[in-house]
């Protein structure tokens, strides 16, 4: 299965976002659910082994886009001659912009095949709040194979780049030098240096060479993740979102 989805949003010209566009295809049909403020819907299963998944991302200046999703991403096994699954998101952010991408987990389930590639432009004076958990399979069962691919640029410079493999095909990823056993991971990137100094269990925010953090939290399920990290979204959301 093959899918494209783009949402494009604009500033309004009286303070608000109106968004340009949107259109979508099975499985990623995203839907305004508020004044600025995007779900992306799973139309099908997936994805499976052979999908190819395309998301672009465009917030103009002075522009404010929300992305969700309804419910987890589920990385299914399919055919085993197809090659493996693959997820691309582009996403730019223009000056006086700002995008938070807080969707539900990635789950690989048993004996899927799936790569996630994502690139992030931020321009000098915009706004990221970037999130990203995967949960290594479902309960009682081992992981499938998953690949990560992250980079965000700010002001033409590289501010972040991370790659993720865990599964079968990726020795040592529940070792001490990954996981350290975890069975699930949560990412946040943000384009501001504001943040708690500790975020507690086994989880961290540092800074990054640019004006950033990240956070990352592991844990044995993605409850602990979420407690680690759901408070450091919803504080950035907070200062960001003007009142009333």
């Amino acid at each position: 299965m093959k899918a494209f989805a783009r949402v494009a949003a604009e500033s309004d010209g009286r303070g608000g976002t109106r968004l340009a566009e949107l259109r979508g295809e099975s499985p990623l049909l995203p839907r305004r659910t508020g004044a600025h403020r995007v779900h992306l819907v799973g139309g099908a299963a997936g994805p499976l082994r052979g999908d190819e998944l395309r998301l672009e991302i465009a917030v103009g200046p002075g522009a404010t886009l929300e992305v969700l999703s309804v419910a987890a991403q589920l990385a299914l096994p399919g055919r085993s001659h197809l090659p493996a699954s693959r997820y691309e998101i582009s996403a730019s952010v223009a000056e006086g912009g700002e995008l938070r991408w807080l969707p539900e987990p990635l789950i690989a389930a048993a004996g899927c095949d799936h790569v996630t590639v994502t690139h992030v432009d931020v321009a000098d004076g915009g706004h990221l709040l970037w999130r990203d958990d995967l949960v290594c399979g479902r309960h009682g069962e081992d992981p499938g194979d998953v690949r990560t691919e992250t980079t965000v640029r700010y002001a033409g410079r590289t501010l972040y780049r991370h790659d993720l493999a865990v599964g079968p095909a990726a020795p040592g990823w529940s070792g001490a030098a990954v996981l350290g056993g975890g069975r699930a991971l949560g990412t946040v990137v943000m384009t501001t240096e504001d943040g708690p100094a500790v975020l507690g269990g086994d989880a961290v925010l540092m800074p990054l060479a640019g004006p950033g953090m990240v956070g990352i939290a592991v844990g044995a399920d993605i409850r602990q993740v979420r407690a680690a990290l759901d408070p450091l979204c919803a504080a950035r959301v907070a200062v960001a979102t003007p009142a009333g």
